[in-house]
């Protein structure tokens, strides 16, 4: 397990990694092979264009280590309940997802944050002990839906602001704003970290891997909603279970080191080549695996999650 080291430097030298080269412009390739996150690249792009943003986010991250250190930090009022606004963005009938579509992955994020998740009873004993109930729920509050003539909105955020043709985020220090619409590049999702501006802030989502579908249709293998439980995760704080380095640091101490992402559904044990040759927890949301092979996070990750919605936090707004 790893240790974690509080410094400027480790901070940014996380957020200067460098993940798989993805071309983040508008594209209308969505043939995906295997998953894709945009969160990191979209971050470094946000880096460049702010330079305050790495102080803002420096002291998110002290804040957040001071708190998951302290084990008698208390949410605000004990208890978290997030409000979510959907934005749907639709050229095509397939695009316009349905009511029932969108409740579906309401109810896989409210099971997978609760660990109520039929697969929850997959996890290895090697990680039992460390297995997590984030004790969060979220509610659906609204459905906004426009159409557009966009074939596939890249990464840039247009879809976040209605003079570029979009849906402006509704309430976002108090509400999680979940666009859903054509990506394009191969990209399944992205999200915003605690920090940056609010008037770009929630998770964004291809419109065919939001929710439960067929195992058979378009969207397998990411068929199951598990592509928003991992962007509200980084929209949580969380990083990729690999650091988005060679044997990087998640920030978390009670995940294994991971040398790289891991896709498909590797078979457990999977080993790292990083030193010590840990087990990889594969199976951890962070990671890049299908959706079916993914159904946990850890104490750890609660604890870090957790530390941004305590009074003083980055998203303390949404503790009722």
């Amino acid at each position: 397990m790893k240790k974690i080291l509080l410094s400027a430097a480790v901070i940014l030298a996380l957020f200067s990694c460098q993940n798989d080269s993805t071309d983040l412009a508008d594209s209308t390739t969505n043939a995906t092979a295997r998953r894709h996150c945009a969160s990191q690249e979209v971050l470094e792009e946000q880096l460049a264009a702010d330079p305050t943003l790495a102080i803002r986010m420096n002291k998110i991250e002290a804040f957040t280590q001071k708190n998951v250190s302290n084990p008698n930090f208390k949410l605000v009022n004990g208890k978290i309940v997030i409000p979510v606004v959907v934005n749907v963005l639709y050229r095509t009938a397939t695009e316009n997802i349905s009511d029932a579509q969108i409740q579906s992955q309401i109810d896989v994020l409210n099971k997978d944050f609760t660990a109520t998740n039929t697969d929850f009873g997959s996890i290895p004993s090697l990680f039992s002990g460390v297995a997590a109930n984030f004790d969060i729920t979220f509610e659906l509050v609204t459905i906004n839906r426009k159409a557009t003539t966009k074939t596939s909105w890249g990464t840039r955020d247009a879809m976040k602001k209605t003079k570029q043709g979009g849906i402006n985020p509704t309430s976002p220090t108090t509400t999680l704003n979940l666009w859903v619409c054509t990506i394009g590049g191969g990209i399944l999702g992205y999200a915003q970290f605690p920090g940056g501006t609010s008037a770009t802030d929630g998770v964004v989502c291809d419109s065919k891997y939001v929710g439960v579908t067929s195992n058979s249709g378009a969207a397998y293998p990411y068929n199951l909603g598990r592509t928003a439980t991992h962007e509200v995760g980084h929209w949580m704080n969380l990083r990729h279970i690999w650091g988005d380095a060679t044997c990087g640091s998640d920030l978390v101490a009670d995940t294994p080191t991971h040398n790289t992402a891991n896709y498909g559904v590797p078979v457990y044990p999977h080993l790292s080549t990083c030193t010590g040759t840990p087990v990889e927890m594969t199976m951890n949301y962070m990671d890049y695996t299908d959706d079916r092979g993914m159904y946990m996070f850890t104490n750890g990750q609660k604890s870090r999650m957790s530390a941004i919605f305590v009074s003083g936090g980055a998203r303390s707004g949404f503790g009722i």
